[in-house]
């Protein structure tokens, strides 16, 4: 897609991948609506990016996040592409990862980001896209990361299949499956210590990943290579 004058809306906009993704994009000529967590950091963020909408909203209130896609398309006067950067970590065994955890990470991995795409395919328009970040665990699900595991899991398939449904109305897929990137992300879990990790990408690097997948017009893109077309 040309980024150039798209409306985009970038969810998760307070973190630091959604942050620096927001002010590349606005970088680069989008307009983007921003929503976030974190009131005073999303002001930052929006008068980096320069005049737009922005919205606090909480991944863990899932009405919140179904109406945001309607709210940017509001604001913005229709919308190009949504992109979903919200998610939060929990680690441990099995056994100690108690039920409250599991059902706030599968919040805010998998239902949340499910929420907000759902809602945005009634806006985006024809050649427009829709984006959200999973990562390579769920694919590698490491021990002592399953529920997180299981929720990357779960948005990863729920978008292959909305990819499907949605070929015929040329609406793009994509989903950002990352490695570790170091953010400090793993250390704000909400529950846990994460294991010993591999070095990771930049933040910088991470979003070159997911820039690259939307001008691609990439059904999956990692940090070593994009892969084009449909399944």
């Amino acid at each position: 897609m040309e980024i150039r004058g798209a409306r985009v809306l970038v969810a998760g906009a307070t973190g630091d991948i959604g942050s620096a993704l927001a002010e590349r994009l606005a970088g680069v000529g989008a307009v983007t609506a921003l929503a976030g967590r974190d009131p005073a950091r999303l002001a930052g963020v929006r008068e980096r990016c320069g005049p737009g909408p922005s919205r606090i909203f909480d991944a863990w209130d899932l009405d919140g996040a179904e109406g945001t896609a309607a709210w940017a398309a509001r604001e913005l006067g229709g919308l190009d592409a949504v992109v979903v950067c919200v998610g939060v970590a929990a680690f441990g065994p099995v056994g100690e990862i108690g039920e409250a955890v599991a059902e706030h990470v599968m919040a805010v991995n998998a239902l949340a980001p499910m929420a907000i795409l759902r809602s945005a395919s009634a806006h985006v328009s024809p050649g427009g896209l829709l984006a959200a970040v999973t990562g390579t665990v769920a694919r590698s699900a490491p021990a002592g990361m399953a529920d997180y595991a299981a929720a990357k899991a779960a948005l990863a398939t729920w978008l292959t299949a909305t990819r499907r449904e949605l070929r015929r109305a040329g609406v793009g897929v994509l989903e950002v499956c990352l490695p570790h990137v170091e953010s400090g992300f793993a250390g704000r879990a909400v529950t846990g210590t994460a294991p010993p990790l591999p070095p990771g990408i930049t933040v910088a690097e991470a979003v070159d990943v997911i820039v690259e997948g939307m001008r691609m017009d990439a059904r999956v893109v990692d940090s070593a290579r994009s892969k084009r077309g449909t399944t």
